[in-house]
């Protein structure tokens, strides 16, 4: 069967692009390599997507993916290797075969870049986040600690300080990475702790939820123990863009380069999502690159 569009990554872009092209009658397959809903489907509580009061990602994901299949959308849980186009159809070929399809849209997103220090992973939505905006709310008046030393990171740090009773900012090197202006903002703030040359080695828990942070100190091999509830790490996002460097262009960090009207360089390929170059990447923004590809898409076939 050859799709009328094949949609690469079932998170918020890839499903609200699989939902505009059914709605408008296309045939459409979604391929995901690992978890519906990407990175949001692991945040307990989402308060900032409109008309919803609050929800938990995967619940959000959930219901996402039940309206892709209940308007009729095929799925695949399969990793896609490799995308090339031979005329005017596309072959999308992934660990298991190949799939066929008019259109690509890749919505493959982006992932944070993990710390990598044991126990990360069963802490991630229990006091360990990546987003700030995300979940920063959920501490308000509690101290927690921001680990990055980059513009995001400094950003997230100024956000926190809104709603937290004391932001501790720990970075690995002597020194900040960010824009003079937001260094700046965040010395001005009286509910900031800044250390520098620190270097996580543990995270303390009890009953499953973080309690602290064990770091040593990279001048002195000294311990410093951090007592807080939550921890967001922002050293940065890892996209998986290499499999279709062959069709599009992608920037040295790894993003596929591409405008808000998601197209690329090779008619009929289009990107959607926290994969592709832009300066905001949250849920809202993510639904609304889906729903723009789906239309280009939807115009490009006809």
């Amino acid at each position: 069967m050859i799709y009328d569009m094949i949609v690469i990554g079932a998170g918020t872009a890839g499903m609200t692009a699989a939902l505009n092209a059914l709605r408008n009658g296309k045939t459409v397959l979604v391929l995901e390599k690992e978890t519906v809903g990407g990175q949001i489907s692991f945040s307990p509580r989402v308060e900032n997507f409109p008309t919803i009061m609050a929800i938990s990602g995967a619940e959000l994901s959930d219901r996402l993916f039940e309206q892709i299949m209940s308007h009729g959308a095929d799925f695949e849980l399969e990793k896609v290797t490799g995308v090339e186009k031979n005329g005017d159809i596309f072959t999308v070929t992934t660990e298991y075969g190949a799939h066929e399809g008019r259109t690509v849209i890749i919505a493959t997103g982006a992932s944070p870049r993990r710390i990598g220090v044991e126990g990360e992973s069963e802490l991630v939505g229990h006091g360990v986040s990546y987003c700030a905006l995300c979940d920063g709310a959920f501490y308000k008046d509690e101290e927690v600690a921001l680990i990055g030393d980059a513009n995001t990171a400094l950003q997230y740090a100024l956000f926190l300080t809104g709603y937290c009773k004391k932001v501790h900012v720990c970075t690995l090197f002597d020194r900040f990475f960010a824009d003079k202006a937001h260094v700046d903002n965040l010395m001005t703030k009286d509910n900031v702790a800044v250390y520098h040359n620190l270097s996580l080695r543990e995270f303390l828990s009890e009953n499953g939820e973080l309690t602290g942070l064990v770091f040593e100190n990279t001048t002195d091999k000294s311990e410093f123990r951090l007592p807080v509830k939550a921890v967001f790490i922002a050293i940065g996002q890892v996209p998986d863009n290499k499999a279709f460097a062959n069709l599009c262009d992608i920037d040295k960090n790894g993003y596929v380069i591409a405008g808000d009207d998601g197209k690329t360089r090779t008619d009929g390929l289009f990107v959607a999502g926290d994969c592709r170059t832009k300066s905001v990447r949250q849920l809202a923004t993510a639904a609304a690159d889906g729903a723009i590809a789906a239309t280009n898409a939807s115009l490009y076939l006809k």
